[in-house]
């Protein structure tokens, strides 16, 4: 049987991908378990992944320097063309924060535009700092007796866990850029 000597750059990318995302995720400490038969609130369940990505995703944002907010990767480096930046990846992800994370009793506020406009690592890093703000009081606000109740955009549960698979899918594509510029994403570093 040959055996290729080469790894197409595709498929190494992906591989790459996955397992930083899956590694940088399995740094993260695991939050207390609660006492076995106590009943935890929806609340509370969705506090503890949230907080957690809140951690890694600032994290990362706040490690990449202020020039390289702009990196996307080579194309010569796989299927790369018409990616977002790093600082676009976060602008993205601080905008669907206020769509998934928003109170359905509420209109939807439309900040992308907003959003868009913003240019320095400061600006962008506080704007997801608030989307996490926003995204933390919509999980507080979900109770047993309203988890499960259909609103104009799906349940507040369906919706919380849909935004926060969506934060670790743009979270593991940071982890790609940063080990890309030579940083070690800080949930990845020894004593985290």
């Amino acid at each position: 049987m040959h055996m290729p000597t080469q790894i197409p750059g595709r498929i190494l990318c992906c591989c790459l991908m996955a397992a930083a995302s899956s590694f940088a995720l399995a740094q993260a400490p695991a939050p207390a378990k609660p006492a076995v038969g106590s009943v935890v609130s929806p609340a509370q369940t969705y506090e503890s992944v949230l907080s957690t990505m809140e951690k890694q995703f600032v994290g990362a944002a706040e490690a990449m320097p202020e020039d390289k907010f702009n990196f996307t990767p080579a194309p010569t480096l796989g299927e790369f063309k018409g990616v977002r930046s790093f600082g676009d990846q976060i602008k993205h992800v601080a905008e669907t924060n206020w769509y998934f994370f928003h109170d359905p009793t509420k209109p939807l506020v439309d900040n992308r535009a907003d959003i868009e406009k913003l240019k320095t690592k400061a600006e962008i890093v506080q704007a997801l700092k608030d989307s996490f703000v926003q995204a933390h009081a919509y999980v507080d606000s979900i109770t047993a007796e309203n988890a499960f109740v259909a609103t104009e955009h799906g349940t507040r549960a369906g919706m919380a866990a849909f935004g926060t698979a969506h934060l670790m899918d743009h979270y593991g594509q940071l982890v790609i850029y940063l080990r890309m510029n030579g940083i070690v994403p800080p949930a990845s570093r020894s004593g985290m």
